[in-house]
């Protein structure tokens, strides 16, 4: 998507540790009607494939995920990063590293909210690694459910995990890509 490679050009951070900061327009702070926009495109691409569900991590993904959700016509939910007082004890859980925040958080998705007729879409703000989707596809195979694919607004390339995901089969539809951000110069790759 173009407008997102030129958003991150015009609005983006390049922090130490190989971190992108988009919080202007995507995490901390939403520009809604381009948040939209990204929603519309992704729904674009998967909507031949059935989807009845929508599934992100808490917190980041969760807007972007609603706008992909929003045009899909299907709900949204999301495993949470630590258990409260208004999760069921029958959960679904998988540890997951997070390259941004350097841990291991044990997610969990109460099993109430994802049935095994489900056909579900993996949306979040970034991939990197692949580690949020990978603990996603294991909850989704847990609950007897089918993942049809994986969106991101920003994939950075660099990290390998949408490609390992690709070589895996999987139907990974990514905004713009990263394929560089050294001495704070972003390269994407040509689609």
């Amino acid at each position: 998507m173009k407008a997102l490679e030129e958003k991150i050009l015009a609005e983006g951070e390049v922090l130490p540790g190989g971190v992108l900061k988009v919080g202007s327009f995507l995490n901390q702070q939403i520009d809604i009607d381009f948040l939209m926009a990204m929603g519309e495109d992704i729904a674009d691409a998967f909507k031949d494939d059935g989807v009845t569900k929508v599934l992100t991590v808490e917190a980041s993904g969760i807007a972007f995920a609603v706008a992909a959700a929003f045009y899909l016509k299907v709900p949204v939910t999301f495993a949470k990063k630590n258990k409260t007082s208004n999760v069921s004890s029958e959960v679904y859980s998988v540890p997951v590293e997070s390259f941004t925040h350097g841990k291991t958080y044990e997610i969990m998705l109460p099993k109430e909210y994802i049935k095994p007729d489900d056909r579900i879409l993996i949306v979040d703000d970034f991939l990197a690694c692949g580690n949020a989707i990978k603990g996603l596809c294991k909850i989704v195979k847990d609950a007897g459910a089918c993942v049809v694919g994986a969106a991101s607004a920003v994939e950075k390339g660099f990290q390998g995990g949408g490609d390992e995901l690709r070589r895996q089969g999987m139907h990974i539809h990514s905004l713009a890509i990263v394929e560089s951000m050294e001495d704070g110069k972003i390269v994407f790759r040509n689609n």
